[in-house]
């Protein structure tokens, strides 16, 4: 799914590796030390159901990477990301030139927790994130301070991010998460009373379901009052530890997870 080379160190002294993702259609920078992208965001960025058109928000944008593949996949969607740490809003904009998309993809500095007003002041039609997965009480924390940013909850918490995407959103707009299974419980009561119509899509190791799935997909519409669906979801591995082929289509040839559809 990554294919990666070395590069020096950049101007904060931290080397860094240039990755491709979906098939070499996007390449991205990113630190080698810190924390790396896996196919978590380039399965959110696949299952964002926009058209032509369409403005979408990447809270928690990091490098850009779910960013660029969704404008990889959609060229007609505007993408704004938004992202804490000022290392990595460095990274996304050097990412959104070097795959020129810097027309339809841009990246704003900023807290979930108290956004800024180039945020509060719009609508979006879509909102996608990657949320922290480890709570701020749960283990230790990674010992890279930006590694750690992005994988423990701070000051917000699974609530405020969810209530941050409501804000965000325009009536019946979709918010699309990316997160460990065992938090879906916090998910889903965050979402009651802002979200209807909430699909949630298991991403089974594989190669059956005989393994829990440790990842979700969890999509949702703002205001609406359509019941829950559980999805089949989609096996990721074979036997041999390769890729099953509708994932391969996803991570490499920027195939869709069409979860309005269920498939």
């Amino acid at each position: 799914m990554i294919a990666s080379n070395p590069e020096p160190a950049n101007d904060a002294g931290k080397y860094v590796s240039v990755d491709r993702l979906l098939g070499e259609r996007v390449v991205l920078r990113q630190p080698v030390g810190g924390y790396r992208v896996a196919i978590d965001p380039v399965f959110l960025a696949a299952s964002i159901p926009a058209g032509a058109g369409d403005s979408v928000l990447d809270a928690g944008c990091g490098t850009a990477a779910a960013a660029l593949c969704l404008s990889a996949r959609l060229p007609d969607v505007a993408v704004t990301g938004l992202e804490l740490q000022s290392e990595m809003v460095q990274f996304a904009v050097e990412n959104i030139n070097a795959n020129a998309m810097a027309v339809r993809v841009n990246v704003i500095q900023g807290d979930v927790a108290n956004p800024p007003q180039g945020i509060l002041s719009r609508q979006f039609d879509h909102v996608m994130a990657n949320p922290p997965y480890m709570e701020s009480h749960a283990g230790n924390p990674p010992p890279d301070p930006a590694r750690a940013t992005a994988m423990v909850e701070g000051e917000a918490g699974i609530d405020a991010w969810v209530s941050f995407a409501a804000s965000a959103l325009r009536p019946k707009g979709t918010l699309t998460l990316v997160h460990r299974s065992e938090r879906l419980g916090h998910i889903l009561s965050a979402m009651e009373r802002r979200f209807g119509d909430i699909r949630v899509f298991p991403l089974w190791p594989g190669p059956g379901m005989d393994k829990p799935a440790k990842r979700l997909l969890v999509q949702a519409r703002k205001g609406v009052k359509t019941p829950m669906s559980l999805l089949p979801g989609m096996i990721l591995h074979q036997p041999d530890g390769s890729y099953t082929p509708k994932a391969e289509a996803v991570l490499r040839d920027a195939a869709r997870v069409d979860m309005r559809a269920g498939s």
